[in-house]
């Protein structure tokens, strides 16, 4: 009897399971049965089973080169059943061994991204061409794409709601380049921030706009206002499923708005904001917005004018909130407001004494977090807050920066990578520092990154299970035809650098 081949699996009227596996077993499934499965469901007609046939081999490679090569068979027949047409899609992944390859990359590689793409099958066909994929999308395209529709919208509900769609969109833009390893991390980073960016300056013109109509303003009518972007989007280095750390500044609290004092209205105008972005409908959301950053905290009115941060700034600023203000930057509203701020702040960042009491009062911040994770995890695992991981990279670069900074003003940057390398530059750090600062951090936001792109969860820890490492490994370019090697090698690397960012840390705090 001739031996069965690969197209077999589609086109022989019956084979035993015994024959499915052996056909299957050079591609590295976990689950031959459930994968024979996926490929039946997706031939459901003639014309599609033919087609199927004519490039399983090929489908069945690229999804053995993906992280995960069961998950990518199992979301390509969710994906085939979501397209439009079936037929057509086949026809040009034959047409396109390139885009076989990236769309199997991709939904071996994160679930999220897969799931937007099943949601909105054309953002396939957009997503994958070559004018689009090759080239990160610019500030300016963004928002000239974002204002265009919302004009044409005029409905609120509608326009935040289309905020929501662009965000997926743009997203899978970003992840799909970042998993193919046609952009470096910054840009990814970059990509992320400038994103964001855009969409929070389109939530405060929508909101704003809705506002002014509810209350009849027109004109003018009052003095600026701004929100502040601070943390990772302030340094320009967001990263996938991150909260946005905002502060909502206003200009005056002076005047009125009919019989409503302006304080107020501005207070309306940051809730709804707020609300705009953090709000789940059908669409899913713009971003969750974490406000802890203004002054009291939790505790703390939702907006301050400029002196209202001052008078806090003077009575009550804490070594912790020096460093958080080193990242602030203007990214909707009023930006000579914005600007105004980053003035007045730059006192209370550089001006003031750092010393041994201040390094202590980070030490004890430190401890805190480590606790917490001790609490739930071993610190060992948690790339941002864990031993030698992104935290204590931020704080070695922050504290060098509010101590040095009024002397050396060219150590004055929002960015990490850019802080670090200018430390370098004022022989703040060594040349040995910087490489195995910038190393780790770049390396440990790759995995930060891969880590929150599978399922849109903001997560930081590295998982226990061998499968989960091992794909976690390959999103990260370990490839391996040993599986257990990959996941070894990845962790050899992971506590490599993050045990020379904690002996950096500890010599740099005395510990």
């Amino acid at each position: 009897m001739t031996q069965p081949v690969i197209k077999d699996l589609l086109l022989a009227p019956r084979l035993d399971q015994k024959q499915v596996t052996a056909l299957l077993a050079p591609f590295g499934f976990k689950y031959p049965e459930r994968t024979d499965a996926n490929l039946q469901a997706m031939a459901d007609d003639p014309a599609a089973r033919q087609l199927l046939a004519n490039i399983v081999e090929d489908v069945l490679v690229c999804a053995s080169k993906s992280a995960d090569p069961d998950q990518s068979i199992n979301y390509l027949e969710r994906f085939a059943r979501a397209a439009l047409n079936r037929t057509r899609l086949f026809t040009y992944l034959a047409e396109s061994p390139q885009t076989l390859d990236t769309i199997s990359r991709v939904l071996g590689g994160s679930p999220y991204m897969a799931e937007i793409l099943i949601r909105d099958p054309q953002h396939f066909y957009w997503v994958t061409d070559p004018n689009i994929l090759h080239r990160s999308r610019t500030k300016r395209e963004i928002q000239r794409e974002l204002l265009q529709t919302l004009k044409a919208l005029e409905d609120p509900k509608r326009q935040l709601d289309y905020l929501r769609f662009f965000k997926r969109r743009e997203t899978l833009h970003i992840g799909v380049r970042d998993l193919l390893r046609l952009c470096p991390v910054e840009e990814t980073l970059s990509s992320l921030s400038v994103l964001a960016e855009a969409l929070i300056t389109a939530a405060y013109w929508v909101c704003a706009r809705a506002l002014r109509h509810e209350y009849g303003i027109t004109g003018k009518g009052l003095t600026g206002f701004t929100v502040l972007a601070m943390g990772k989007l302030g340094g320009g280095e967001l990263n996938f499923s991150s909260d946005v750390d905002l502060i909502y500044l206003y200009a005056s609290g002076d005047e009125t708005v009919g019989s409503m004092p302006a304080s107020e209205y501005f207070r309306r105008l940051s809730q709804k904001i707020t609300i705009g972005l953090n709000d789940f409908t059908g669409e899913g959301y713009v971003y969750r917005v974490d406000l802890r950053l203004r002054p009291e905290g939790d505790a703390g009115d939702i907006a301050y004018s400029i002196a209202g941060f001052k008078r806090y700034y003077e009575s009550r600023l804490g070594t912790w909130e020096r460093l958080a203000l080193l990242k602030a930057w203007p990214v909707a509203g009023d930006r000579s407001l914005g600007r105004s701020f980053i003035e007045m702040a730059r006192h209370f960042i550089y001006d003031l004494p750092f010393d041994r009491k201040a390094s202590d009062e980070i030490l004890r911040m430190k401890r805190k977090m480590d606790d917490k994770i001790s609490a739930r995890e071993q610190r060992s695992r948690n790339v941002k807050l864990g031993t030698g991981g992104i935290r204590e990279i931020e704080l070695i670069v922050q504290s060098l920066q509010v101590r040095h900074g009024s002397a050396v003003p060219q150590i004055r940057h929002r960015n990490t990578m850019h802080a670090l390398a200018a430390l370098r530059e004022q022989a703040l750090l060594t040349p040995d520092q910087y490489d195995t600062l910038s190393r780790a951090y770049i390396f440990l936001r790759d995995v930060e990154n891969k880590l929150q792109m599978v399922n849109d969860a903001q997560t930081h820890s590295i998982p226990r299970d061998h499968e989960e490492l091992t794909v976690c490994a390959r999103l990260l370019g370990y490839q391996n035809d040993d599986r257990e090697f990959t996941a070894e090698k990845f962790l050899r690397d992971y506590q490599s650098h993050t045990g020379h960012v904690n002996r950096i840390f500890q010599e740099k705090f005395g510990v």
